[in-house]
């Protein structure tokens, strides 16, 4: 799954609101609504605050695979 589609599976599971991220991020619904969709772009400050809304981990916004794949570098490196 892609991040915006993660974040639009954890946000339902949780029941809240496009309108309640939305408010809690300060945009239009609309615009939030686009990431979402895919429509637009996060950017890594946009994630930040959706972890902290949704109350999650960032990195359950990520692809699992990539993000065990990058642990396991970076272990190996250590």
């Amino acid at each position: 799954m892609k991040v915006h589609e993660n974040v639009r599976r954890i946000r339902k599971s949780k029941g809240i609101t496009q309108v309640f991220v939305a408010e809690s991020l300060g945009i239009p619904v609309q615009t939030y609504n686009g990431y979402e969709l895919g429509r637009r772009n996060m950017k890594v400050e946009m994630i930040a605050k959706l972890s902290k809304i949704l109350d999650e981990p960032i990195e359950n916004f990520f692809d699992q695979k990539i993000y065990e794949s990058k642990n396991k570098k970076s272990r190996e490196v250590s």
